[in-house]
């Protein structure tokens, strides 16, 4: 089972993935590298919007286990995933490629608002859209803020970019015996579990059919094999 046609994908990466093998903050170098990529993907002419988590500089519900209030945490999280896109947005425009940043807690000295109708724009005239700040709101990870705005802008698929090659039936790190899965349905991943992404998240994508693809984005060259339809991958759709 592939990936049909795609013509316009949303990239989520984790805030993790733009430390490098920093334990903390932002790897300038590492995250010229994703952009290269970013840039090679854009050039086989898709459209692509991307969503960063802020892992790397603070994590709202870390926060809120040392006994911070979660709200407040979370905000604290969106500000962080907000450096991550402006980060990336610079590392991009070095590129050449134009990018906009639209962050869903309004800050206008910095990045626009969150207008579903003016990314569509930007698209359209071959710009990288980078969505900040998670869905606006507390109690919500940054999984479905991608998974939000995929479906606002009819992606035709969420690439989820890890630090690991797929969905397995266990964690792979802390079980050596753990299966891989090339395809896996919606159901399963919720029923069992699967830690793809958050439950709000994967049924949001159910819903509005939108596959999801679990890659790592640590290797270098993946996300062009991915997106051709090569490489190692998980993909999350109906049966």
């Amino acid at each position: 089972m592939s990936l049909p046609a795609i013509k316009r994908v949303l990239l989520k990466l984790s805030g993790e993935v733009l430390m490098g093998n920093q334990q903390f903050g932002i790897d300038p170098e590492f995250v010229a590298e994703l952009a290269k990529e970013v840039k090679a993907a854009k050039e086989t002419g898709l459209e692509i919007c991307l969503v960063i988590g802020g892992g790397n500089i603070f994590r709202g519900m870390a926060g809120a286990a040392k006994g911070m209030d979660r709200a407040q945490a979370d905000y604290m999280g969106m500000l962080a995933t907000v450096m991550n896109a402006l980060a990336m947005q610079n590392a991009l425009e070095q590129l050449g490629v134009q990018t906009r940043v639209q962050s869903a807690i309004e800050m206008d000295k910095v990045c626009e608002p969150v207008i579903r109708r003016r990314a569509e724009r930007h698209l359209e005239k071959g710009r990288v859209v980078i969505f900040a700040a998670g869905v606006g709101a507390p109690y919500f990870t940054t999984d479905s803020g991608a998974a939000l705005r995929a479906a606002e802008m009819r992606c035709d698929a969420l690439l989820k970019g890890t630090s690991v090659d797929g969905v397995y039936d266990s964690d792979p790190k802390h079980n050596p015996d753990a299966v891989r899965f090339d395809t896996v349905t919606y159901d399963r991943v919720l029923a069992d579990n699967l830690k793809v992404m958050d439950a709000s998240a994967v049924a949001l994508c159910r819903d509005n059919k939108i596959p999801i693809v679990v890659f790592s984005i640590r290797e270098k060259g993946n996300l062009a094999r991915v997106l051709a339809g090569e490489g190692v991958q998980t993909i999350v759709q109906d049966s």
